[in-house]
Parts: C-alpha cells; sequence; structure tokens
C-alpha cells in the first residue's frame, strides 16, 4: 500500500491548484466590500433600512435561485468554460458597481458579483476533487479554501486603504479589482489539463475507496441540513453583531473591523493546516472535533464579559470554523457521484445563500421582541443541533 502513501503540499501543488486558489480569492474579494461601504452609502444616496436589507438580501436570493442550474451547467460545460465565465461577471459587476448612480445600480452589480461566486463554486471544488485521490483531497482543498478566505480579507482590506487612505472613492476601489479580475481569467485560460471524471474511479480497486453511486442519500440531505443550520447560527450573529460590539460592548467601530478582519485572514493558515489533519484523522472525526471546539468558544465569547475574552473566544471560534473548511468540502465530494460532482457542489452551498437571506430576517423579528443578546442566545442553541445533526446523520467512510 505504500504506492498509495498521501502526498505533501510540495506534491500536490500544480498551477491548476494555484489558479483555483487564485481565482478563488478573487471570486470571494467582493463579499464584504459593500457591507464594509454601508455608512458611506447611506449617506451618499439616503438610503432607508428597508434599501439595506434589500442590498444584502436580494443577492443571497439570486445566489439561492440559480444555484441548482449552475450546478448541472458545470457538469454539462464543463469547469474551465465555467470559471472563465464566473469571472466575466465579476467583472461585468465591478464595473457596474464603478457607475453606480442609484441604489438600484448597486443592487444589480452586487448581485453579479454574488452571482460570480454561484457559478464559480461547483465548477472550480468539481475540478480540484477530480484532480486528486480520496486521501489528497483534504489537503488539495485547504489550498484553495485559504485563497477565498484570503479574497473575503483583500475586499474590505482593499477599501480602507483605496477608500480611507488614498481616498480616491468607492467607485474606483470596485473598478481597480477589473484588472486582477482580467489576469484571473488569462491564468484559467492557460490551463493545459482539465480532468473530466473522478480519480478515485480509476485508482478504487487499489486503494478500497470507491465512489458515491447516486447522489440524493439520506446522508447527503443530513449533511446539507447541518450546513444550513450552522450558517443560520452565523449569518444571525452577524447581522447584529457590530451594532451590540459598538452599542452594548463599547468598542469602537474599527476595532470591531479588525475582529471581523482577522477572522477571515486566519484561513489563510487554518484552511490548509486542517486539511492535512483532515487527511490525517478522517474527515467526519475532524469536523465532530473541530466543531466542538468551535462552538464552545463561540458560546463563551457572549456569555463571558469583557472585550477582550470576547475577542479571543471569537477569533477562536473563527479559526476553528476554518479548520474544518477543507474537511467539508471533501465530505461533500465523498457523497457525490463523479458525473454529478458540480451539482453535488451546488447543493453545499445552496444553504448558505438561502439562509443568508432568510437569517437576517429572523435575526431582526428576535431582537424586536427579546431584544439583540437574545440573538446570540438562539445562534448557540443552533450551532449545538448543527453538531448533533452531523454527528448522528452523516455516514461516511
Amino acid at each position: 500500500m505504500s504506492e498509495y502513501k498521501q502526498k505533501g503540499y510540495r506534491e500536490i501543488l500544480s498551477y491548476g491548484l494555484i489558479v483555483m486558489a487564485v481565482t478563488h480569492a478573487l471570486a470571494h474579494a467582493f463579499q464584504n466590500m459593500h457591507t464594509a461601504l454601508y455608512p458611506t452609502l447611506v449617506a451618499e444616496f439616503a438610503l432607508t433600512n428597508q434599501q439595506v436589507g434589500l442590498i444584502s438580501s436580494i443577492p443571497s436570493l439570486i445566489s439561492a435561485l440559480l444555484s441548482i442550474p449552475m450546478g448541472l451547467l458545470s457538469d454539462k460545460v464543463g469547469a474551465k468554460k465555467m470559471i472563465i465565465l464566473s469571472i466575466i461577471v465579476a467583472t461585468c459587476g465591478a464595473l457596474l458597481a464603478g457607475l453606480a448612480q442609484n441604489p438600484y445600480m448597486l443592487i444589480i452589480a452586487v448581485s453579479l458579483l454574488y452571482l460570480n461566486t454561484t457559478i464559480y463554486h461547483p465548477a472550480s471544488y468539481s475540478f480540484t476533487t477530480f484532480l486528486f485521490e480520496p486521501k489528497d483531497r483534504s489537503k488539495a482543498l485547504g489550498v484553495q479554501g485559504a485563497g477565498g478566505t484570503l479574497g473575503m480579507a483583500l475586499g474590505p482590506i482593499s477599501i480602507a486603504i483605496l477608500v480611507g487612505m488614498l481616498g480616491f472613492g468607492w467607485r474606483r476601489a470596485y473598478i481597480a479589482w477589473v484588472i486582477p479580475l482580467l489576469l484571473g481569467i488569462i491564468s484559467v485560460w492557460y490551463i493545459k489539463f482539465i480532468p473530466t471524471s473522478d480519480d478515485e474511479d480509476k485508482t478504487s480497486k487499489g486503494t478500497g475507496v470507491s465512489g458515491a453511486s447516486k447522489l440524493w442519500t439520506k446522508s447527503l440531505v443530513m449533511f446539507l441540513s447541518f450546513g444550513g443550520l450552522k450558517t443560520m447560527a452565523a449569518s444571525m450573529t452577524i447581522t447584529f453583531l457590530s451594532l451590540w460590539l459598538v452599542n452594548t460592548r463599547g468598542m469602537n467601530l474599527a476595532l470591531a473591523s479588525l475582529i471581523f478582519g482577522a477572522s477571515s485572514l486566519m484561513g489563510i493558515v487554518a484552511s490548509p493546516l486542517g486539511g492535512i489533519f483532515a487527511a490525517r484523522y478522517g474527515e467526519k472525526r475532524w469536523i465532530i472535533a473541530t466543531s466542538i471546539v468551535s462552538y464552545v468558544s463561540f458560546a463563551l465569547a457572549f456569555l463571558i464579559p469583557g472585550n477582550i475574552a470576547f475577542t479571543v473566544f471569537y477569533l477562536g471560534y473563527g479559526f476553528f470554523n476554518l479548520f474544518s473548511m477543507a474537511a467539508n468540502s471533501a465530505i461533500t465530494a465523498k457523497l457525490s457521484p463523479s458525473k454529478q460532482r458540480g451539482l453535488g457542489f451546488a447543493l453545499y452551498f445552496l444553504p448558505g445563500s438561502i439562509m443568508g437571506a432568510i437569517a437576517p430576517m429572523i435575526a431582526a423579528y428576535i431582537a424586536d421582541v427579546w431584544g439583540i443578546y437574545t440573538v446570540f442566545m438562539a445562534s448557540i442553541g443552533i450551532f449545538a443541533l448543527a453538531w448533533a445533526v452531523f454527528t448522528f446523520g452523516v455516514k461516511v467512510d
């Protein structure tokens, strides 16, 4: 069995995987840019709370509606064409945001920028999982995931530098991303080897590992439920977290923003490192362990008084949550047949899109009736339920 020894990062790094990590960063760079700009946008466009809510909800709704069609299209058209299409859509969104003169143009622009990730994810994750045997996937997906978390951090950082420090204006900040996006298209274009079938299809006799025979199984449904529940808890929390930190805890907005940024940046280390441990100890076992630490840290962040304790435990929650990112993607691949891998990943990201639209409204209702702090207590309970659903409901090799 020595010939099937797990590969190190030097052995799995290839031009294709590096391009997937870089384009993943580009896909997610815009995810938090508009939220960082809300104070400026509210002042410039005289936005109402309802309009702010629409800017947040409509892109997620569009992503949810198009998620499955994009997954099916990825399986039919192929990864390379879909990834290039996603970057073209992102480029159009960035240009439109740079030209936006009213809230409606901005909503369309942000919707295009969110749609780019809906197109990108099924294709790119299929590409990566096809490149590697199951025993090496967690590490490869960890590298790709690190690119995504880097992008989430780079978007707000670009706002801070270009708008806050250099005074370029928020429209130019969006347009500045057009050049990296065009370079991303070129990098994808030069990918020579495009895998179209699962590596485990060819190696199952030697490794003893076989791929999923059908997509819709009890384990997949429970796994998607797990993803939906944890995304619901996270989305409910994010909706009111900055308001609570500033108005109740007395934290200044700059420090609150720094905590959010640091939470994403940690993924650069947590995602690839988590991929190593997931490959060594098993994806399910790794998710169970890291989720316990993550959710306990989340609870302690809100239960223990003091901003220092909150910062330490909230960052701990973020780190261990990202620690299991690669394992989650690897399990998605295990539960998805080779010919339906794109659809499998589309389904994996679908609960996040749905909850991104619904959870803020649920959180708003709870906050109005019982107060903002109750939102965080409800999130703790939902995280605990998510852990139970995964632990006892998902069966993988």
